[in-house]
Order: structure tokens, then sequence, then C-alpha cells
């Protein structure tokens, strides 16, 4: 078992107070969005191990490199290959995330086998596919958390945009209501996106002033226009359902959904794949022909999840994907230890609390990485994550 020593993404949308308090640090005024957990190649956490030159810090992932059975497990290696197939995260929005979706694995493997053979460097800005995995993901809310996820239904959206009162929208909001479900979705996205640049701003900038004037249901969609003025995203924000989760609260966001958050600290889960396919809300590339082949265009609920208790003290939060599953522990000072040995590798995380984990103690923000097979327990008084990979 490995204290785990990870980086924190400055990434611009992020909170600049939120990851500090969990960690009880001083803000550095810079914002920090995203703390990675894990053998991500791109920020792998690190760890201190026993060699026979002494104590050594080195990378998850080399760790992994060097014993992939041994850290993994061997069911792990058979079904993923000698990696960590899952990326855990502490996520911290102070602003919208790019309005986004993420392709399903046959998707992805198409996608990068293409882009590989054309010769697009991987690296590139307009590159689309950075590995051949798809990226379903999990978010839990910590405090308050605000998001967005799947199509609502057309006449919802419709009746939205027509209550700003913007001339310019009223053919999208013919459209949402002369189409078939899936139709109407699919052509009102892609006008947005294939619209004028200046003319849409004009747009954008008029229906985020109305956004304002209305408040409530609306304003959502006036702070997104705040922080992306004249972005075309905005318009596309409307055509998706608004979530509130609570704390301990859920949403999975499955293939061809789109989604962004839009504020508030959670604990993130997803598989570990870069694969991103955005569609408004960022100066980056838009693939509008490829994201309108991964897109679903049809209205979903939201489908917020809840963790399912067992008697073990465990509560799950239940996804259909083999990379990984989130639980939640809450510990009670004086309480039995809670065992937590398992086939597979684990990440725990406590988010509140002071636990111990085998030898460990860990305060809020701190994580451990620990081997699959290895014995351990979790005792005192908290919340603890576990992260691993689905039986």
């Amino acid at each position: 078992m490995d204290r785990l020593s990870n980086t924190v993404r400055p990434y611009a949308w992020g909170s600049t107070t939120a990851i500090p308090a969990l960690l009880g640090i001083a803000p550095t005024g810079e914002p920090q969005a995203e703390m990675w957990m894990g053998a991500h190649p791109g920020a792998p956490s690190r760890i201190t191990r026993t060699t026979a030159s002494g104590e050594t810090e080195l990378a998850l992932t080399e760790a992994i490199e060097a014993d992939p059975e041994g850290e993994l497990g061997t069911a792990t290696v058979a079904r993923f290959g000698p990696r960590l197939p899952f990326l855990l995260k502490l996520l911290a929005a102070g602003a919208p995330l790019s309005l986004q979706v993420h392709p399903n694995l046959d998707q992805a493997r198409e996608g990068y086998a293409d882009e590989e053979a054309r010769g697009v460097p991987v690296d590139a800005p307009h590159r689309t596919y950075k590995d051949a995995n798809h990226k379903p993901e999990l978010i839990c809310a910590l405090t308050p958390f605000d998001g967005l996820c799947g199509f609502r239904r057309p006449t919802e959206a419709a009746d939205a945009m027509e209550a700003l009162g913007v001339d310019s929208l009223k053919p999208y909001v013919d459209l949402l209501r002369a189409h078939p479900e899936e139709a109407a979705l699919r052509e009102v996205l892609t006008a947005i996106l294939a619209a004028d640049p200046a003319e849409m701003a004009d747009t954008v900038a008029e229906a985020a002033a109305a956004a304002e004037r209305l408040g409530g249901a609306h304003a959502p969609y006036a702070r997104i226009a705040h922080n992306y003025p004249g972005d075309p995203g905005v318009l596309a924000a409307m055509l998706l359902n608004y979530v509130q989760l609570q704390p301990g609260e859920a949403l999975f966001l499955g293939a061809g959904v789109p989604h962004a958050y839009l504020d508030g600290l959670g604990v993130e889960i997803m598989a570990n794949s870069d694969n991103v396919l955005r569609c408004g809300l960022t100066p980056k590339h838009i693939d509008v022909p490829e994201l309108l082949r991964i897109v679903r265009f049809e209205a979903t609920e939201p489908g917020v999840l809840r963790p399912e208790a067992a008697p073990s003290g465990e509560e799950r939060y239940e996804t259909p994907v083999d990379e990984f599953t989130l639980s939640r522990y809450t510990l009670a000072s004086g309480a039995a230890p809670t065992g937590l040995t398992a086939p597979t590798p684990q990440i725990l995380l406590c988010t509140a609390g002071s636990v111990t984990v085998g030898e460990l103690a860990l305060g809020p923000g701190e994580s451990a990485y620990v081997p699959a097979g290895e014995t351990v327990e979790a005792a005192g008084a908290g919340t603890l994550f576990r992260a691993t990979v689905a039986a």
C-alpha cells in the first residue's frame, strides 16, 4: 500500500478555493481544477517504494510497468492489458467546462485507427482521437454541483428559447416543434454549429441579455454566456437538461451523451482515456461531422444516481461499465475496522474526517493506492471513497 502524491491541474475553469479548502491549505490565487489520482501518463501519481538501495520515489506508471500482474492482478491485466484502466479525480469547477461528448469503444477504435492511418499527429490541435479507448465517467457531488446532462425534450428547449424573445432564434424554435425528436435535435445542433460566427455572436449576446433579465430557469445560461461570450455553445446548452446534484448524488455519463459541468466540487472517475469531442463553450477545435456521428440524438432524463447500500457498509454507485466502480464508506469512531481487500487494484480517497487505511493516516483530499490482493482495512471517523475495477 502506498500514499499517493498527486498533481493538481490548473485549468482556467477551475475553482481557486474548493480544492485548497478540502486539503486545508491556503489558496494560491490560481485556478485548481482537477487533482489526478492514478496512472494516467499525462500526470501519474507518485509513490515511494523501498528497494535494495533504500527508499525510491517513482511514478505509479513505473511501478505497474515493472510488475503488471503483481500490481493489477492477473484478471485485470487479462481484461485491460498492463495498465490501470481508470483515473480518479477531485474536480472543482468554478466556471463551466466545455460542452462535450465521448465515443463508445468501437467508435474510439475506428476513429483512432483512421487518424493514425492519415498521419495526424497525436498532439495536433485538430486531432480528435488521442487513444483507442472509450471514456465513460461518473461524477459524485461533494458540494452542491450544477451541470448539464443529455438532451431534454425538444418542446421544452423550444419553450426556453422562445421565452427569450430573440427574433433570430425563431427558426430554431420552429425546427424543435416541427420535427420528430431525433431529427429536431440533430437539425438544431447542426444549424447552431454551422451558423456564421459573427451572426451567431450577436444572437448569443441578445439571448444572454434576455436570460439575465428573466432569471429563474434561464439564469444558468446567462452565467454560461458570461464565461463564454458569443460562443454558440450557449445556445447548444439550452438543448440539454440542467441538473443540480446534492452531496452524495452522482451522474453517469455514457457514450454519446452531451454534457458539461458548471459549478461545484466532486469526485470523478472515468475510463483511462483522453477522447473528448467538443460541441461548444471552448476555443478548441470542434470536429462537427465526427461530433454528429457520435452524439446520441434522443431526449433522456438526467438519471441522478444515489448509492446502493450493502451490509458491509459499502455504498456503491452502480454503472454499466467494466473499467471502474466507485463506492463510498462512512466510518464511525470506535466501530470495527472495515475490510477492503480486493483482487483488483484500488485507490482510496478520504474526503472528510480522518481515516486510517492499513498503516496510513489519511485526511481530506489524501489518497492511497492498494495493489491487487493486498490485505487492507479502514477505520476512523470520516468518509472514504474506493475506486477499483468492476468485478
